[in-house]
């Protein structure tokens, strides 16, 4: 694998890698924020994004820097046909093929262990936590299901009806293993993502303490209080 210095969308100061993980012809590419000091057992935070964006998208950078003033380490990684590994027009256009690929769940599922591996090997990760909403979720869950050291993560933005219809029962079934904290955010108005969907994957995650919080307005118009919501859920102290 390959570390190199670079900027994230803020202009703060990240590491960048790229890992060649055996099996796949693809590359794992992304960033670390590490905070000043990096303390044993540093609390790491993972963050998925969405279909339309990259390693960098909002909010992953605003909560990364906030995270690293609390002594959090974040790890973003770019989707499957996205960012440095843009394939085609990337973004929903190239993930909508993404999606009719046998496997494609499994593959970024090992491509995010392959990037938490490698992320351990340059800090010393105490706490795991996680964000990702829309895709970072259709991904997100998945990963959960095999990580059950996760303590806490902020999830949603995501149903098990309309685009992801063919992954209903697989993201009910692997809801079914996550019992960490979770903080599960949904649109009213959501173009995407139905109503009823949305709600059934919420009432399938197995955690005790899991919360909803559902807000007018379309997939992208989620209230920047939510932000707030997400960034206490994820901070050490929550």
């Amino acid at each position: 694998m390959t570390w190199w210095g670079a900027t994230d969308a803020a202009g703060a100061s990240v590491r960048e890698f790229r890992i060649q993980r055996e099996g796949s012809e693809r590359p794992i590419t992304g960033a670390l924020w590490v905070p000043e000091g990096v303390p044993d057992d540093v609390p790491l935070v993972l963050f998925g994004h969405g279909a339309s964006g990259d390693r960098y998208q909002a909010p992953i950078c605003h909560l990364a820097h906030r995270l690293a003033e609390v002594g959090c380490a974040s790890l973003s990684i770019d989707g499957p046909v996205h960012g440095l590994r843009q394939v085609g027009p990337g973004g929903r256009a190239a993930f909508g093929d993404e999606m009719r690929r046998e496997g494609f769940v499994d593959d970024m599922v090992a491509d995010w262990h392959a990037a938490l591996d490698a992320a351990k090997g340059r800090v010393a990760v105490g706490e795991i936590r996680y964000f990702g909403l829309s895709m970072g979720s259709i991904f997100g869950v998945p990963l959960l299901a095999t990580l059950p050291e996760v303590t806490a993560a902020v999830l949603g933005l995501l149903g098990t009806t309309g685009a992801v219809a063919p992954l209903a029962e697989r993201l009910a079934t692997d809801a079914a293993e996550i019992r960490c904290r979770l903080l599960f955010l949904m649109q009213l108005e959501d173009e995407l993502f139905p109503r009823d969907g949305c709600l059934a994957l919420f009432d399938a995650f197995a955690s005790d303490d899991k919360r909803l919080h559902a807000n007018p307005g379309l997939h992208p118009e989620v209230p920047a209080e939510e932000i707030d919501c997400a960034f206490r859920m994820l901070a050490p102290a929550s």
